[in-house]
């Protein structure tokens, strides 16, 4: 009863509580704790924000206000109906405020609940082809947010160079002695190095833009309604600016994976070409008319820097002793970049089809 008083405290801070306020947890968050609120007829959610994941939450919150308040003033502008369920509102304290600090230093937002709605943990290509819509729409939509750049809200989070030189450093020092044991992934790693640190070469050049991601493109941060139509896309935390070819690879890897992100028996990790097929054509039905060449050439290669990339992290944090991603046994995180390294094989065996499909796509919507 005590942490629910405390709860209708903060919620004070937003709204006014009825007498018959309700508050339960939500969902499963791994980075913030979620409620529901039930006041009257009204529905909302109230998050703390993780403020040792997100240091800056006046970044953070400001972050999501512009992103929202912008595809708010898109769906406006195209004449649709029901905005609410198709955009994030976040609800501000009573003196203006985005969020809410408690005498105990904890984080507070709140947003309207969004009604009628539900998510999918598990893919097929039709999911992905919607899933590739509401993805390419949400970036097409923020293409042309005015003003400075959003905040890093995690700096260098998609950064190959930074997690390079983060895993070197781990392999000098050794930590836990565990680098003798993986010294063939290390070579495979310094092989494909110099490649996989292509966008940030491209970028210095100025060939390749930096746009505004949302930089966890799972399906299962997108709302569909009760027909399957997308609603909206959420958890907007991690929206900085990105290489669109990073959110294309992310989703791949997680969506298109026929295994899982820890499979222990590596011949079911494989790419799923027909899932890759069915989200590149829903991204590229709504991100063709924003990306130049460059970018579209390089969204394949996306898929394997995202699976790359996360071979390195696993592995890095596996090097350093297990501090970063819980484990749930003891080498859990070397299983983890096995299985990440054998899906990016298989991207390699299948990466002319996987480039072959997209330059095809575009070339139909580019017309």
């Amino acid at each position: 009863m005590q942490e629910n008083q405390k709860l209708i405290e903060v919620v004070s801070h937003f709204i006014t509580p009825a007498d018959t306020i309700e508050i339960k947890p939500l969902g499963a968050g791994h980075i913030n704790d979620s409620f529901k609120v039930v006041n009257g007829n009204d529905e909302y959610v109230l998050q703390r924000i993780n403020h040792s994941v997100f240091k800056n939450v006046d970044q953070l919150q400001n972050n999501i206000f512009r992103v929202t308040s912008h595809i708010r003033k898109k769906l406006e502008e195209a004449g649709e109906t029901d905005i609410d369920r198709k955009v994030l509102t976040l609800i501000p304290t009573h003196d203006g405020k985005l969020y809410y600090r408690d005498n105990e230093g904890n984080y507070w937002r709140m947003t309207l609940f969004i009604k009628d709605s539900k998510s999918y943990d598990d893919i097929n290509p039709e999911l992905a082809y919607r899933a590739g819509l509401a993805f390419g729409d949400f970036q097409r939509m923020l293409s042309d947010l005015p003003g400075e750049p959003l905040h890093e809200t995690i700096p260098n989070f998609h950064n190959m160079e930074f997690r390079l030189e983060a895993f070197r450093d781990s392999v000098k020092k050794d930590r836990v002695g565990r680098v003798m044991e993986v010294s063939d992934l290390i070579k495979e790693i310094e092989a494909r190095a110099d490649d996989m640190c292509r966008a940030e070469r491209l970028h210095r050049e100025g060939k390749l833009p930096k746009r505004i991601n949302h930089c966890d493109t799972k399906v299962n941060n997108i709302l569909f309604d009760s027909n399957d139509r997308v609603l909206c896309v959420v958890d907007l935390d991690t929206v900085m600016p990105g290489y669109v070819l990073s959110d294309f690879g992310d989703f791949i890897r997680t969506g298109a994976n026929t295994g899982a992100e820890d499979d222990k028996n590596l011949d079911n990790v494989n790419i799923d070409l027909d899932i890759f097929e069915a989200y590149t054509r829903g991204y590229l039905e709504k991100a063709s008319e924003f990306l130049t060449d460059t970018e579209i050439e390089n969204l394949a290669f996306g898929a394997k820097l995202l699976t790359y990339m996360q071979t390195v992290r696993f592995l890095t944090d596996y090097l350093d002793g297990d501090i970063y991603y819980k484990i749930n046994y003891g080498n859990h995180n070397l299983v983890r970049s096995l299985a990440q390294f054998k899906l990016l094989l298989s991207m390699e065996d299948n990466f002319d089809q996987m480039q072959q499909i997209v330059l095809d796509t575009a070339a139909k919507y580019k017309q």
